[in-house]
């Protein structure tokens, strides 16, 4: 898996502080996407083992509390990504505690496959749908265009 841009310290893509990830690969290619240069899977850098451990050391950093990862892109549910995405998010329940978790998919909830699936009950907030350019509503939270869902998921319950 590539990604695009890494941020440490983000206060725009979630809740609270978070870090954020941009990862490589988007099939979806909406009209008017904002980052545009993430669609191809080679683009970006390749994503490490050691850009995992400083993920992981950044949202266990006391220094400043970081409600959780996001991660988007390009899409993190694209097939190149899914493999590396499952394992940074076992990691992330596994080794933060209290971490909540993002992901933007252009992919629609009600159509995602078994991986894409597995992925997605492990997380806490899912934003789903494509961006549609006609669809673009300034004031909404979390999401570029009205069609976009925010689903929340309730981990108490599992």
């Amino acid at each position: 898996m590539n990604y695009s841009k890494y941020y440490p310290l983000d206060v725009l893509n979630g809740e609270g502080t978070r870090c954020t990830l941009f990862v490589s690969g988007c099939i979806h290619q909406c009209k008017g996407c904002y980052n545009q240069s993430t669609w191809s899977p080679d683009a970006g850098e390749l994503f490490t083992e050691e850009l995992a451990d400083q993920i992981i050391a950044d949202l266990n950093d006391q220094r400043i509390k970081k409600q959780g990862l996001s991660i988007s892109g390009g899409d993190p549910l694209h097939p190149a990504n899914l493999g590396q995405v499952l394992r940074l998010i076992k990691r992330v329940k596994a080794e933060c505690i209290n971490k909540d978790i993002w992901l933007w998919t252009g992919y629609l909830f009600s159509e995602l496959n078994a991986q894409q699936q597995e992925i997605v009950s492990l997380i806490d907030v899912l934003i789903d749908g494509k961006f549609i350019e006609q669809l673009v509503e300034p004031n909404l939270v979390w999401r570029g265009s009205a069609n976009q869902v925010v689903h929340r998921f309730d981990k108490s319950v599992k």
